[in-house]
């Protein structure tokens, strides 16, 4: 294993950070808590509360949440759903909990667009890639819905997508582990996290990280992705602030 990222890499100088735009991916199943399904309010204002300690340091943030909470395309298809279907029943639920974290964010007071990659003019916006940048400069969070727009991609793969057009310096992961293992920590107590690794390990290994498309558009232009915890308090900005656990997954 490599040494931990120094506090050169990702650091904290005067309330500002060497990151200033960045990319999060969370699960839907991010936003259940401890629920079997669908959305736990506390939860989803637990990690807008997250975004905004962010948000308030001066980094522009875009947002990609899947929605595996209140439907997953592949699980559809399995139980022999036709996939095309099954897939935009999934984009549609990951505009559902792009809303919810609109609500809860500017709850808060922070401005927040709902970009969608399927047109659904009354309540998100299209996507159009310079209007959204412009959205970023104005110091607004965009949550990027629905996936691609197209069937057979994951949101994973929309999240890259997406970091790369919007120019994002970094993908921060947010999972319930704090970084990357060898092997799956709930079921191995010898399971090692490793502090930095490969795109190319990571395919080898099928470590998990993200999808194998997902990983290979990440390593293709060089961004990086920061895999930690989402149940860590203050993970997300603990991490920009050069201290907490994580794995940086790059060259």
């Amino acid at each position: 294993m490599s040494d931990a990222i120094t506090i050169t890499d990702i650091s904290e100088t005067d309330g500002e950070t060497t990151f200033k735009r960045v990319m999060l991916k969370i699960s839907g199943e991010a936003l259940m808590g401890d629920l079997g399904y669908g959305l736990h309010p506390p939860t989803v204002e637990r990690i807008a509360r997250e975004v905004k300690s962010v948000h308030d340091m001066g980094v522009e943030i875009c947002m990609v949440i899947g929605g595996g909470n209140v439907f997953r395309g592949l699980s559809g298809s399995a139980q022999g759903m036709e996939r095309t279907t099954a897939d935009y029943m999934g984009m549609l639920a990951t505009v559902m909990n792009a809303l919810a974290m609109q609500s809860a964010l500017e709850e808060m007071g922070v401005f927040t667009r709902v970009i969608s990659a399927i047109r659904m003019d009354e309540v998100a916006e299209p996507y159009i890639r310079r209007r959204a940048v412009r959205h970023l400069e104005k110091k607004r969070v965009c949550i990027f819905a629905a996936g691609t727009g197209n069937p057979y991609f994951t949101t994973d793969t929309a999240a890259t997508l997406r970091a790369n057009e919007m120019a994002c310096e970094a993908i921060f992961k947010g999972t319930k582990v704090d970084g990357v293992y060898d092997k799956d920590p709930a079921k191995f107590e010898d399971a090692v996290r490793y502090d930095n690794v490969s795109y190319d390990d990571v395919l080898a290994k099928r470590l998990g990280v993200m999808d194998a498309s997902a990983i290979a558009l990440a390593r293709d232009n060089n961004l990086p992705i920061i895999v930690f915890s989402l149940d860590e308090p203050d993970g997300f900005k603990g991490i920009l602030a050069g201290r907490g656990t994580y794995t940086r997954v790059s060259d």
